[in-house]
């Protein structure tokens, strides 16, 4: 499991959660291309307590990545 990468912090509201993002703490290795847009993964993380300034949730960017592994055809259609 890798280390978080906090990036923002919101707080809940009568109207949803507002959340604060900051884009310079997403590395770039995590920032997608897709049809000419940028994507980021993120989590919505709820805080335990609130903080000093009210925040009761957290950001961190999904840092998940699929394992790719390469199937050998065996000809066969069995597992044994």
């Amino acid at each position: 499991m890798s280390e978080k990468i906090y990036c923002g912090k919101g707080k809940e509201t009568k109207y949803g959660i507002n959340l604060s993002v900051c884009l310079t703490d997403i590395p770039k290795e995590f920032i997608n291309d897709y049809n000419g847009k940028k994507y980021v993964k993120l989590s919505l993380n709820k805080r335990k307590e609130k903080d000093e300034w009210g925040n009761t949730h957290y950001l961190t960017v999904n840092t998940y990545k699929k394992e790719e592994t390469k199937k050998e055809d065996s000809g066969r259609d069995l597992p044994f």
